[in-house]
């Protein structure tokens, strides 16, 4: 086997200082006593985490309402989108692979679609046919649908219109590789069919599904274009600091944003030894 070359392990270098070194940065001066996100460094600190603000003049993260709200937002919306993409990627992908019907390669290539719209488009699609519906219903019932009206649960619709599609994907691609002839077998020795999926199909299907739902869980919680054009007056934290950045930002930023990439690092790396498994 060749060795690498200079120019090969000077690539690699210089991919991963590109890919990681802003990251870096980020995490670094998280912990820096300063008032503002950037250098010089002026010390160590914990005030951007666990701070009162009496120092600082702003509470940490993990102890400022405003942070911790946009916090559980974000998990108000990634938890159901995440819980609704498995169940309903799990029926749709039954259909893709087990149903024959006239049309089902056009009905596969739509279902692909809002993977290649803008998120913004998507967002503003699904605002205006929301709005147009929730006016229409409010005229005929005589009453108020907040439902349907710019806020969290219309967050959950639009970021589960494409998600679903990535989570179908991933759960379908496991299911083609299942071997029918245990399903036949079991029905043989006269399991039912519920049994069959609960203790044949399902379980093969397990690492897809928590796969799936990793995946929608952190799609959902990094989303920011759709949500943008969905949201109400309660931001999850995609959306919070945005915010927080226009007003003027704040080492906050750095130490929410670290708190960020060890989520996702966390959630990726969970998917990655799932994704392992499933080999």
């Amino acid at each position: 086997m060749n060795r690498p070359s200079l120019a090969w392990k000077f690539y690699i270098a210089a991919f991963y200082l590109f890919l990681f070194a802003p990251l870096l940065v980020v995490a670094i001066f998280a912990f820096n006593a300063s008032p503002f996100p950037s250098p010089p460094w002026r010390g160590f600190t914990l005030e951007w985490f666990t701070g009162s603000g009496a120092a600082v003049g702003k509470p940490g993260v993990l102890v400022d309402p405003i942070w911790l709200e946009s916090i559980g937002n974000s998990f108000k919306v990634a938890i159901p989108v995440a819980l609704l993409a498995v169940l309903l990627g799990t029926v749709n992908a039954w259909v893709l692979e087990r149903a024959e019907f006239r049309g089902k390669t056009f009905v596969a290539m739509m279902m692909l679609w809002p993977l290649v719209i803008p998120g913004v488009v998507l967002g503003i699609s699904i605002l205006a046919f929301f709005s147009r519906l929730a006016n229409g219903l409010e005229d005929w019932l005589q009453t108020d649908l907040d439902l349907l009206r710019p806020g969290l649960p219309l967050v959950v619709l639009g970021q589960l219109s494409f998600i679903l599609t990535i989570a179908t994907l991933i759960i379908a691609a496991r299911l083609r590789k299942f071997d029918r002839s245990l399903e036949e077998a079991a029905f043989d020795l006269g399991a039912s069919r519920a049994r069959v999926l609960r203790t044949v199909t399902l379980p093969f299907l397990r690492p897809a599904l928590i796969g799936a739902g990793l995946v929608a869980l952190l799609m959902s919680f990094e989303n920011f274009n759709t949500t943008l054009m969905l949201v109400g007056s309660e931001a999850p934290l995609p959306i919070a600091m945005y915010g927080q950045m226009r007003e003027g930002a704040s080492p906050a930023i750095n130490a929410v944003s670290l708190l960020l990439m060890l989520g996702v690092g966390g959630i990726a790396s969970v998917f990655a030894l799932t994704a392992k498994a499933e080999r």
